[in-house]
C-alpha cells in the first residue's frame, strides 16, 4: 500500500485537490509506522526517511502547494519513492 499511496500522491500533486494530497500523505505516514517494525533494518531506514520527508511536507504544505515548482518536485519525489518501495517489496521480481 505504501508504493501505491506514493503513486497516488504523485498523481494528486498534479490536481486541484490539496486535501487529497494531505490525506494520502497522512495515510502513508501511518502505513510506514505500522510497517517498519516488521521489515529488514535497511528497508526500515529508507521508509522512515520517506516518512520524515512527508512530515516535513505537511509542516510547510501551504507554501509548497502554492508554488507550482514545489508541487512538481513533490510529485517527482513521490514517483521516485513509489518505484523504490515497489522494488523493495519484491512484487516485481521474477519467480524462480
Amino acid at each position: 500500500h505504501i508504493a501505491s499511496n506514493l503513486a497516488r500522491l504523485r498523481t494528486f500533486c498534479n490536481t486541484a485537490y490539496p486535501e487529497a494530497v494531505k490525506s494520502v500523505a497522512d495515510e502513508t505516514i501511518c502505513f510506514i509506522e505500522w510497517t517498519v517494525a516488521e521489515i529488514e533494518p535497511e528497508y526500515a531506514e529508507e521508509l522512515v526517511n520517506i516518512q520524515v520527508q512527508l512530515a516535513r511536507w505537511k509542516i510547510k504544505f501551504d507554501s509548497l502547494w502554492s508554488d507550482e515548482s514545489e508541487r512538481t518536485n513533490m510529485s517527482e519525489q513521490a514517483s521516485i519513492w513509489s518505484g523504490r518501495v515497489l522494488d523493495m517489496s519484491g512484487l516485481l521480481s521474477e519467480s524462480a
